[in-house]
């Protein structure tokens, strides 16, 4: 037993020694990278050349042009309708103009011919309102005189202020149907051609025997408003009645 190691005695030999610490191998330094020496480019190369004649973007860009302002407008369908059931009506009044200028003058019934244009116009009027239709016969007057076909320029607010009157006639005492706006559209005819013929005896335009001829044109575009309401009225359906009793 001889061959056994004390193991008191090995920890005895080793007690004063101590391991001496692992150093960490030191980290190489970074290699910095060669500066070399850039070969410059040739003053009149291709690509110099291109980028000195290159036209630069601007850094805040305009806003796109629109091509019209036809383009930007917006209109929904009741304003489409809307607009549509005017344009009717105004070609419909033009169309009396042209037929009273160029047929109705050349004939002569009872020794006088109709007034196309001032029937239209009232009957219109009376069956949009006071709303619109004030607005509407003050404008259409106007530029009936500025045509050349009005009498005279005194018949611009005669048909205004009894085309205003008869619309609130009617719609103070009667109900909107044919047979009222008729009636009222007809007796603002009469009393307009009666104002005419006033005016143009006092300025002269006219003699004082040539009433029964202006009563007889009141009489006869009368009657031509029983066959114009229904188209009117027709026309006026297109995009529904906007007015209101």
């Amino acid at each position: 037993m001889a061959s056994r190691r004390n193991p008191r005695a090995r920890k005895s030999s080793y007690s004063g020694k101590r391991a001496a610490p692992r150093r960490r191998p030191a980290k190489r330094p970074a290699r910095r990278p060669s500066r070399r020496p850039r070969r410059s480019a040739p003053i009149f190369s291709k690509f110099s050349l291109s980028k000195l004649f290159q036209k630069k973007e601007p850094e805040f860009r305009p806003d796109n042009l629109e091509s019209s302002t036809i383009s930007k407008l917006y209109m929904t369908k009741l304003q489409r309708l809307h607009l549509l059931k005017w344009a009717l009506l105004i070609l419909l009044c033009i169309a009396m103009l042209v037929i009273q200028d160029v047929i109705m003058s050349r004939v002569s019934l009872f020794g006088t011919t109709t007034d196309l244009v001032a029937a239209v116009l009232l009957l219109i009027t009376v069956m949009e309102g006071t709303d619109v239709g004030s607005i509407f016969i003050v404008i259409t007057s106007t530029l009936y005189h500025f045509s050349g076909f009005a009498p005279g320029p005194f018949a611009v607010g005669i048909m205004s202020i009894l085309g205003i009157l008869a619309t609130l006639f009617r719609q103070a005492y009667w109900h909107r149907n044919r047979n009222s706006i008729i009636l009222c559209a007809g007796l603002s005819l009469m009393l307009y051609e009666i104002g005419v013929y006033a005016a143009g005896v006092i300025t002269g335009l006219t003699n004082w025997y040539r009433i029964p001829a202006f009563l007889v044109t009141g009489i006869l575009s009368w009657i031509v408003m029983i066959p114009l309401y229904p188209l009117i009225d027709r026309i006026g359906q297109i995009g529904g009645s906007t007015w209101r009793e």
